[in-house]
């Protein structure tokens, strides 16, 4: 099948390089021209495992093309597959800007039968607006048709999830595209969800505030942990081997970031208020989660009660191991605090070199705990999982190890002469 994308950013490339792994021809379209020109160079501007690597692969291959060029390339291919941002706005919402300009230009070029499929996460009733749209337009209904298909794919496992997805869901107005759905992604095994249009986007929303929801959930459990002197790591245990819970989405820690769960859980706020309904339990979730930074900083001060002047090391800025994803990283607000309360703020992380004039980065994670009053581990690296704490101990001017993802064994820590902390452990 031949298959147009817009949009290259982690959905749209992941999602493009994937479909022609499967032998589909796949054109991926953006308009920032630089990167289109990286791209056809080889270079690939996220990390993703993998990614780079098929990428060429199909491009030598002849199956996976990039171009600029909009406007042509819908109006060259049967099926356009929209993947362009819907980042959040100030009051919550989401904005739609760029889903609407491709739609201008679908509507405008549009001169045989195309399937238009939104991969984009889009508020509930958003793909039953395009339909109307059309039709307000005075396009033709047997001229296209609407598929709202949203992805569930995590960063770092993005192409395994593409190739071993746990349910493909598609909601349509009519069964005319279902045959060229399940063409697709024809090497997948996995179960087809078929609804409708606002069914398939409230599937995407209600899975990742579920999930929201499981973190903040932990968060608070290891809060009374804390209080009644338990390790979170035994309820941890026990709420996974329930085969009702299980044990993913159950760490504790700062909190949940990245561009999925916090956007999502606030467009779906703001939907459901839009229509008059309280979201209590969504609001909850939030509340949770913006506290525990401040959570883990009353932790730092009952040692360093005075933070001024301090020098902190903060290891890990990414929002989980695995990507260079900083949106909405807890560890970047962490160090935000730290700044405000006159830190002096020293960083390493294996991906990403964190570039501000305020905080001190490194690319030994050895180096930047030297001098150091305190260090917090904000992401959980495999490899500050088995460090050598004796060398960490031999740098650090105080040795404070604050452990905000709850990940190292604090007896191991401990055994060097450091003091370990964290939230519902021991």
């Amino acid at each position: 099948m031949k298959i147009c994308i817009v949009g290259a950013g982690y959905v749209g490339l992941t999602t493009a390089t994937a479909l022609a792994v499967f032998g589909h021809e796949v054109l991926c379209v953006d308009r920032d021209q630089a990167k289109i020109d990286g791209l056809l160079q080889g270079k690939v501007p996220i990390y993703e495992p993998g990614l780079e690597d098929l990428i060429i692969e199909n491009c030598k291959e002849n199956r996976l093309h990039f171009s600029s060029n909009v406007k042509e390339s819908i109006r060259d291919y049967p099926i356009i597959l929209i993947a362009v941002g819907t980042p959040s706005q100030n009051d919550g919402s989401c904005n739609l800007s760029f889903i609407k300009q491709v739609i201008e230009i679908i509507a405008s070029t549009i001169n045989n039968y195309k399937i238009i499929i939104t991969k984009s996460t889009v508020p509930p009733g958003t793909n039953e607006w395009i339909q109307q749209t059309f039709l307000e337009m005075g396009i033709k209904d047997d001229l296209f048709d609407i598929v709202s298909n949203p992805e569930f794919l995590r960063e770092g496992r993005a192409l395994w999830d593409i190739f071993h997805p746990n349910k493909l869901v598609f909601g349509t107005k009519t069964d005319r595209p279902l045959e060229v759905l399940k063409k697709l992604y024809q090497k997948g095994s996995a179960p087809f969800v078929f609804t409708s249009l606002t069914g398939a986007e409230l599937i995407k929303y209600a899975s990742n505030v579920f999930l929201a929801t499981k973190i903040s959930f932990a968060n608070e459990m290891a809060r009374i942990c804390d209080v009644f002197q338990v390790d979170y790591a035994d309820l941890h245990k026990g709420l996974g081997m329930d085969p009702r819970i299980g044990p993913d989405f159950l760490n504790a820690g700062l909190g949940f970031g990245g561009s999925c769960l916090p956007k999502d859980l606030s467009s779906l706020k703001h939907s459901a208020l839009s229509h008059q309904l309280e979201t209590k339990l969504l609001d909850a979730v939030m509340e949770i989660n913006d506290t525990q930074i401040e959570l883990y900083l009353k932790k730092l001060s009952t040692e360093l009660p005075d933070l001024a002047d301090k020098q902190i090391t903060v290891w890990g800025v990414t929002f989980k191991p695995g990507t260079d994803d900083l949106r909405s990283s807890p560890a970047i607000a962490l160090i935000q605090q730290l700044l405000q309360k006159g830190c002096r703020v020293h960083a390493y992380d294996p991906m990403v070199q964190l570039i501000s004039s305020d905080v001190t980065s490194h690319s030994n994670q050895y180096e930047s705990v030297s001098n150091s009053d305190a260090l917090i581990i904000a992401t959980e690296w495999e490899q500050f999982l088995n460090c050598n704490w004796s060398e960490v101990k031999s740098r650090m001017k105080r040795s404070i190890v604050l452990d905000a993802r709850n990940c190292v064994d604090g007896e191991i820590v401990r055994r060097q002469g450091l003091q370990y902390m964290g939230v519902g452990k021991r």
